[in-house]
């Protein structure tokens, strides 16, 4: 049955202030009205300096998190958000569930149940839980955010890194994060590098300024910013300087992953370890020309156009790697269900060329398709005209 809002609204603030509380979101708007934030979750945390409940916001395109302190400044906050017109709120305690939904009238429809038996999984055994590079509740995450998701494509994109990177490693490392945006790698990379004992330091690259500070901001709140630091530039001409070691680039998409590889083989990175996104690049140029025979039928459905234009995107960016002296793999790092983007370039500078047979592998290639990769491009322009 229908119930006043104002009364089920009074029920959610009494959870949220609930030290039983686990968690909390709300979403969505209400007829007519909109939010000033498309989401926020609520759940509390415990700090160096104590309790606290963390209150994440998106308003749908840059997520921001707070931490705040029991007693008015939660209630104020709490307030500040019960006065949004959310369409849904979904509350949880140790105790209870209550799901209120606000109807097209205004009024609450209300849903309360027992919260479900958490199964305790046995000691040992198969059930173990999952084992991360970087805990998910690490106390990073407090500061720098990041959706579940998120964490688990970071911690796989960490374990794909390790694997990279000798055990014996020593001295200095310099890292570089290409189109870094919310920073949710350059930090986690930063926090694990440097828990393996190794002198780093790190650049965050993206294009937009106000990134530059929020970022910058984070890294001295956690008390970083001497070995963390950001620029703001596109990723083809951000000063960095020296070069680094090591070139990291998650999801860039298009032909940013290519303006990436390209600035990676011009500063001769000794690794490289890169995610591609989305590939439209070859796709336009697959869609504007005659398959070559006897491969049509790889172009004739327009889905099995895009994959393929995938695949032979990332094809040959391993090839052109290869041929600029990298040993060059694509693996996938995180499982699909996480991202259908989880597949890793990742790359080692042997310093030795590539042979003939290999360059005329790549060249074939693109010649039958009559392609023009962008890397291919961006790494011509760098080399002397013929004599």
């Amino acid at each position: 049955m229908p119930e006043p809002l104002d009364a089920a609204l009074a029920q959610v603030r009494a959870l949220l202030l609930d030290p039983a509380l686990t968690r909390a979101v709300a979403a969505g708007r209400r007829r007519g009205r909109r939010p000033t934030v498309v989401r926020a979750e609520l759940r509390p945390v415990t700090l160096k300096a104590g309790p606290r409940l963390q209150i994440a916001t998106s308003d749908g395109a840059r997520p921001y998190t707070r931490n705040v302190t029991p007693g008015p400044e939660t209630a104020a906050a709490v307030d500040e958000l019960l006065a949004e017109p959310f369409g849904n709120w979904h509350v949880e305690t140790t105790d209870a569930t209550l799901q209120l939904r606000v109807t097209k009238s205004g009024e609450a429809q209300v849903h309360r149940a027992a919260a479900p038996a958490r199964p305790v999984a046995p000691p040992g055994g198969n059930d173990r839980a999952k084992e991360y590079l970087l805990d998910p509740g690490d106390e990073i995450f407090t500061e720098i955010g990041g959706s579940a998701a998120k964490r688990r494509q970071v911690d796989a994109f960490l374990r794909a890194l390790a694997a990279t990177l000798p055990d014996e490693l020593t001295g200095p490392l310099r890292v570089v994060d290409l189109g870094c945006g919310n920073a949710y790698l350059t930090f986690a990379a930063y926090r694990y590098l440097s828990g393996r004992g190794l002198d780093v330091e790190l650049i965050g690259v993206d294009v937009r300024e106000d990134q530059r500070r929020r970022n910058t901001e984070l890294a001295q709140r956690l008390g970083w910013a001497d070995r963390v630091s950001f620029v703001a530039g596109t990723i083809a001409d951000a000063v960095v300087d020296p070069a680094p070691d090591l070139v990291l680039a998650l999801h860039a998409c298009d032909t940013a992953t290519d303006e990436a590889l390209a600035r990676a083989v011009r500063w001769q990175a000794r690794w490289v370890l890169a995610a591609p996104c989305c590939h439209h690049d070859l796709a336009k140029q697959l869609r504007a020309q005659p398959t070559p025979a006897p491969y049509e039928l790889l172009t004739r459905q327009g889905i099995l156009r895009e994959r393929f234009a995938d695949v032979l995107t990332d094809a040959l960016r391993a090839g052109l790697l290869r041929v600029h002296g990298y040993r060059a793999e694509v693996v996938e790092f995180v499982d699909s269900q996480h991202t259908p983007r989880n597949l890793l370039i990742r790359a080692r500078r042997t310093d030795t060329g590539a042979t003939a047979p290999q360059r005329a592998e790549y060249r074939e290639l693109v010649d039958q398709w009559r392609v023009t990769p962008r890397l291919e491009t961006l790494l011509a322009a760098d080399e002397p005209p013929a004599a």
